[in-house]
């Protein structure tokens, strides 16, 4: 591996970290040492190494072994101190002012995450209580805004695709942004890329001021799929399912292109959702879309979904294939109802209060082997916890792929083994093998793709 250029610097915030008093500094000292301050260096970590073309954690993280994060108080306020930082995240000594920005708001996320909610005791053992810990690290975020009409797209795909998929989402994003949509995405490369680089474009032609590209993460993923320099909002959650339940609560929309198993991951969520019966006449446009040359792989996931959820899933989205003024002209009337819907419900604009979430979807799952190879996996589950149940497969093997611990684990233990019904056991491992032959399995540094699962119990 050659060698990486490496910088030290020291940087003050600027923003709401600006001025804190003497318990808040107090407060941030704590928090950088233990646990919480590891996780905030691997967050920095990643946000500082923006563009890498690597997307495993475990390389990164090994790459910068000696990477360290200090945080120091001077005149009721703190300042950072970076040591053997990549050099990549500088210009000319001064780091990059995305980068800064981006900085600045992990350690504001991580600190209010760990010092202030957990502190005055958030209830996190009811689903409504879930809800009101994903709105409040929203809020403090200034994530939410009263007095706007809704606007926000959602874009979900992969991080690592093909340029004609990259070149479709860029187009589809500047639809969006020529009809005054606001972008939300995973805040990675690829499709979390693509859409707000369209809609930065159409913006400024539409002279849009203050155009929203706002990036959710969390720090089990942040490595794999480091925030892009267009993010102009970033917000880290504290795991994978609050993440989710934060792009359904602020999106008015979601979109979804082509990808791998973290797109089947997410599209699953949303789907074990909006097949609840609480959530029937919810209007939530959700549209499956991509290029020509994705064509086979969005026939074979509406396929699956039918095979698996069936016809009553395939109801609540719609299949639009190479035709990016469609998709915008979809949304767009599929938000004015959303827009009418609130309006009549007294529903708030900027957090969807009225979408019913099974505490099932809102539990982090862990993968470890055992979890995996218990998930019932059966037709005789209600729809929406079978959609759940395949949700967490996916969730492992996002996990397995690009993640630290779930690498170590394949490492340690071999594949996963996923087992259930032979009729959902059959359809899966059919879209799983497409996904492998199709390249949109993580391929570190170009090597062939290893699974790190067996999907068992087909016959």
């Amino acid at each position: 591996m050659p060698e990486r250029l490496k910088i030290n610097s020291t940087l003050s915030p600027r923003g709401s970290l600006e001025i804190l008093s003497q318990r808040e500094v107090q407060q941030l000292r704590e928090t950088g040492s233990g646990s919480v301050c590891d996780l905030f260096r691997r967050c920095a970590l990643a946000i500082l190494n923006t563009g890498s073309h690597s997307d495993n954690a475990k390389t990164i993280l090994e790459a910068y072994a000696d990477f360290e994060v200090r945080i120091h108080q001077q005149d009721r306020g703190i300042r950072l101190e970076l040591l053997n930082a990549p050099a990549d995240a500088f210009v000319d000594g001064e780091m990059i002012a995305s980068t800064r920005e981006m900085l600045f708001s992990a350690l504001r996320d991580i600190v209010y995450t760990q010092s202030q909610l957990e502190r005055k005791g958030a209830d996190l053992d009811s689903s409504e209580g879930i809800t009101d810990y994903v709105f409040q690290l929203l809020r403090n975020a200034h994530t939410l805004r009263s007095g706007q009409e809704p606007k926000m797209a959602v874009c979900w795909g992969g991080h690592s695709i093909g340029i004609e998929e990259y070149k479709y989402s860029k187009r589809v994003g500047h639809e969006l942004g020529l009809r005054g949509l606001d972008i939300c995405t995973g805040c990675g490369p690829g499709v979390m890329k693509g859409p707000m680089k369209g809609a930065t474009i159409a913006h400024a032609k539409q002279r849009t001021q203050h155009g929203r590209y706002l990036g959710l993460t969390e720090p089990g993923i942040i490595a794999a799929e480091a925030p892009n320099p267009i993010v102009n909002e970033l917000v880290i959650l504290p795991d994978i399912e609050k993440r989710l339940e934060a792009f359904v609560r602020v999106g008015h929309g979601i979109i979804v292109f082509p990808g791998g198993v973290g797109t089947a991951e997410e599209f699953l969520y949303l789907l074990g959702i909006l097949t609840h019966p609480s959530n029937h006449e919810l209007p939530f446009p959700l549209l499956l879309t991509g290029p020509k040359c994705a064509e086979a792989y969005l026939r074979q996931l509406h396929t699956f979904i039918g095979a698996t959820l069936g016809e009553a899933a395939q109801q609540r989205y719609q299949v639009i294939i190479d035709d990016p003024v469609e998709v915008a002209r979809q949304m767009t009337a599929g938000i004015q109802e959303v827009t009418r819907f609130r309006r009549r419900h007294d529903d708030a604009f900027y957090f969807n209060w009225l979408l019913k979430i099974d505490e099932g979807f809102q539990r982090p799952f862990e993968p470890t082997h055992a979890n995996m190879a218990s998930l019932p996996l059966t037709h005789d589950l209600p729809l929406h916890e079978l959609a759940a149940n395949l949700r967490r497969v996916f969730s492992g093997i996002v996990a397995g792929n690009v993640k630290e611990n779930g690498i170590r684990l394949i490492e340690q233990h071999g594949p996963y083994q996923i087992q259930g019904d032979p009729a959902i056991m059959r359809p899966l491992d059919e879209l799983l093998r497409a996904f492998v032959e199709q390249h949109r399995m993580k391929l570190p540094g170009g090597s062939a793709y290893e699974p790190c699962y067996r999907v068992v119990g087909q016959e």
